[in-house]
């Protein structure tokens, strides 16, 4: 059996959430000292940009990072009201939620504050637990694309980072590209999941007959604690029955 089938729901949470105000400012603190690259996902994941964090101020609250290089992205980040950082110091993926930034001066420069995160989502890369999807029930994965068009694709593995999708010719997905308004369903759950997500790869795959396929990595940006969880219980689910069928 594998080590998450083996996990409660409160264990899941005590092992992939760092909460606490003086644990996370602690966390942040170190990141802020080593110089760590985070992602900024803003404006429901359209737009993103590169930044570090510079300090933390436990007593106001804010996490200070650094401006972004554009003078655009400058001025459209503080409208946003939810913003997503997201980071693999180590290997270790890391994440967290924040709310609306202001920009301050720090240090004598330019900087943007932010409401400290309510809890940091870590996942180390032996933890993240990838699982093939049921060829019995087929996961789909739909995708709203630049010009409204709609994408829907079979999910071919998933884990609570991202999924692995199987494509055709004809998907128009690059790496980079950032995809707002994705959704899915699990077996037995009423409600979709809604979540941002990145495209991280886009690799062919050789099959029989000279026939070529793509596998299209999308890594999950704005994935909701709730659904987190509902994602968990789904492979945890997975995994007994294969436990019990081998």
């Amino acid at each position: 059996m594998s080590q998450i089938a083996q996990l409660s729901e409160a264990e899941i949470e005590e092992r992939y959430y760092l909460t606490g105000g003086t644990a996370i400012a602690f966390t942040l603190a170190g990141f802020a000292e080593h110089k760590e690259s985070f992602s900024v996902q803003f404006a429901g994941g359209s737009e993103h940009f590169l930044t570090i964090l510079l300090g933390v101020q436990p007593e106001a609250g804010c996490l200070i990072i650094d401006c972004s290089g554009s003078v655009e992205i400058n001025r459209r980040f503080p409208e946003s009201l939810r913003n997503v950082f997201v980071a693999r110091p180590g290997g270790i993926h890391v994440q967290f939620t924040t709310g609306q930034a202001r920009e301050i001066t720090f240090r004598g420069a330019r900087a943007f504050a932010v409401p400290l995160p309510k809890f940091i989502v870590r996942l180390q890369r032996r933890e993240v637990f990838r699982i093939e999807t049921p060829l019995a029930r087929p996961l789909r994965f739909h995708a709203r694309l630049a010009g409204g068009h709609w994408l829907t694709l079979p999910a071919h593995d998933i884990s609570v980072a991202g999924v692995g999708l199987s494509a055709g010719n004809d998907a128009n997905l690059e790496a980079g590209i950032a995809l707002a308004n994705c959704r899915f369903a699990l077996p037995a759950e009423r409600h979709e999941i809604l979540v941002q997500a990145v495209v991280r790869h886009v690799t062919a795959l050789e099959l029989r007959a000279g026939v070529t396929q793509w596998r299209v990595g999308l890594q999950f940006v704005d994935l909701r604690r709730a659904d987190d969880k509902q994602l968990q219980r789904y492979i945890v689910q997975v995994e007994h029955q294969r436990h019990e069928l081998s």
